[in-house]
């Protein structure tokens, strides 16, 4: 996508390698690629013939943003449980993975930005390699 089209402050280079990184990771059971903020959000890919246009793509996507940006407000809450108990059962948090019936959303936040995943119903272990990648990424921008 042309960097006209995003809301955000992605560029080209870094939009391009996470697309990379999750069709890679995932292969044809990913449907959907979307970098945010808290207060926006860019769709950077969707796999042909799920939606007719871009601003419908938006449009179907942007309440799974909203729901997904929760996430920003979580990650204190989750680095005071860590900082006052350790959570050496857990460890830090990592990823998240939300699994439905036909598929999953998986939302990897590093700092002020995040990157949702859809995909197909597929091996759940994929992810992990995928949001390792996307955090070395995010990381280095």
């Amino acid at each position: 996508m042309s960097q006209e089209r995003f809301t955000t402050d992605i560029d080209t280079a870094l939009a391009d390698e996470l697309v990379s990184i999750a069709r890679t990771g995932l292969g044809d059971e990913l449907r959907c690629v979307i970098y945010f903020t808290p207060s926006e959000f860019d769709i950077l890919y969707v796999r042909q013939g799920i939606y007719h246009s871009h601003e419908d793509a938006r449009r179907a996507k942007s309440p799974l943003v909203d729901l997904e940006s929760v996430g920003f407000v979580e990650a204190p809450v989750r680095s005071a449980l860590l900082a006052t108990d350790g959570n050496a059962e857990l460890g830090p948090y990592s990823f998240t993975i939300r699994v439905h019936g036909d598929g999953f959303v998986v939302r990897k936040l590093v700092g002020d930005v995040g990157v949702l995943l859809t995909t197909d119903s597929m091996d759940i272990a994929a992810f992990s390699d995928g949001a390792t990648a996307i955090e070395r990424h995010l990381s280095e921008r």
